[in-house]
């Protein structure tokens, strides 16, 4: 049993931006030496998210407008009340969305549909420096 583990760091543009992180996933399970096993991907931090998604623009915009109906910017959050920050629907979006992703990895490759990318969502107020930590697990 292999367990390998690196971090992948990035800038996003603030809340809304999605970044496709799978290039970088991939690598890094190639790097791991794994052929079969399973890759975990985890965004550290309470205001960032990991899922999958079809990366293409609208498709972007849909999940920024559902995200905006869940959980409204303008909103009353009591975070808001308590620090000021503003970003308190920024919170309970990355909490229903998630900050972990587990993907398949089968002959040394990352196991994903034709359309399906994983990506990093941005859901603070601002732009910020970000970290995943992505760990290959299997043989």
């Amino acid at each position: 049993m292999v367990v390998y583990q690196e971090e992948v760091s990035f800038r996003t543009r603030g809340e809304g931006d999605v970044v496709d992180i799978t290039g970088e996933v991939e690598r890094v399970v190639e790097r791991s030496g794994v052929r079969s096993g399973v890759a975990h991907i985890f965004a550290i931090g309470s205001t960032a998210a990991v899922s999958t998604i079809e990366y293409e623009p609208g498709l972007r915009e849909d999940l920024s407008a559902a995200l905006e109906r869940i959980a409204p910017r303008d909103a009353e959050y009591k975070h808001h009340l308590r620090w000021g920050d503003y970003n308190g629907h920024s919170h309970v979006r990355a909490t229903i969305i998630g900050p972990s992703l587990e993907v398949p990895v089968r002959s040394g490759k990352l196991v994903l549909g034709t359309w399906q990318q994983i990506v990093f969502i941005e859901l603070d107020v601002r732009a910020r420096s970000r970290r995943v930590v992505v760990t290959v697990m299997g043989e």
